[in-house]
């Protein structure tokens, strides 16, 4: 049985992965910086001798060595990692306090450098395996209010390929996909039908992608059905990074004809 480890599981697109792994008979060990709610997913899933829960914080190093050592003892193995752990701060580049930076950086960056070292080695002993990172489409393209998130995604992004060219001898595939705007819990709640419109205007697809999309996505690139792919950036984004500076008007006449 394979082995998945996801950051950032207890809700949202981390735990709809977990999900979609779990339904392809993977094993999965979810980690959380929300014991409570991380408690909760796994209890709804309940399928206890296929799960792993592990309450913590993906920036500290000691968390994450004790992930990747419950790992080995409860399952042996390991084949995929997918880092989902995630931050965000929004608010000008003046008023971002370097507090606010250091912990996004942290967070979306240093968490997934410390858990590529520990999960490689684990992987390696098995064959090999397959990490992937998440991303954003913030990463790819620069937004305004978000120079924490947005600089630490684009940082991912490159240490993704960092881990690519490094990890391929241990018979390791890294890629990353980066999200566009999805249908989340947190979206539903601080976007504003105004921010939704303007989000379908600037994306092909005229929608917010769904969760179980950005999983399927994050699968084919952790199986074996991707094989030949590594260190590449995938955007999972309904065409908002394709549109470039289309502008929203003359896709509305567009839509007209």
């Amino acid at each position: 049985m394979k082995v998945a480890w996801i950051t950032g599981a207890a809700r949202g697109i981390g735990l709809a992965t977990a999900q979609r792994f779990l339904a392809e008979g993977w094993a999965v060990a979810l980690l959380d910086i929300e014991e409570a709610l991380l408690a909760r997913s796994i209890a709804a899933i309940d399928l206890p001798e296929r799960t792993l829960a592990l309450p913590g914080d993906v920036s500290d190093p000691a968390v994450v060595e004790a992930a990747a050592a419950a790992i080995r003892a409860r399952f042996g193995r390991l084949d995929a990692l997918v880092n989902n752990a995630g931050v965000a701060v929004f608010g000008p580049i003046l008023q971002t306090t370097l507090e606010q930076w250091r912990r996004v950086m942290e967070v979306n960056l240093t968490g997934p450098f410390l858990t590529g070292q520990a999960a490689a080695p684990l992987m390696a002993e098995s064959g090999g395996g397959a990490i992937v990172n998440i991303t954003s489409i913030s990463g790819l393209r620069a937004s305004t209010l978000r120079v924490a998130y947005g600089t630490s995604k684009a940082g991912l992004a490159h240490l993704t390929k960092q881990q690519a060219v490094e990890f391929a001898s241990l018979g390791i595939r890294v890629n990353a996909v980066a999200p566009g705007p999805v249908d989340t819990a947190m979206a539903q709640a601080v976007h504003t039908p105004d921010i939704r419109a303007d989000y379908h205007d600037a994306m092909p697809l005229n929608r917010y992608g769904l969760e179980r999309e950005l999983a399927s996505a994050i699968f084919w690139l952790a199986s074996a059905e991707a094989s030949y792919v590594t260190g590449q950036v995938l955007a999972v984004d309904g065409g908002f990074d394709a549109a470039g500076i289309g502008l929203p008007t003359l896709r509305g006449q567009r839509r007209n004809l």
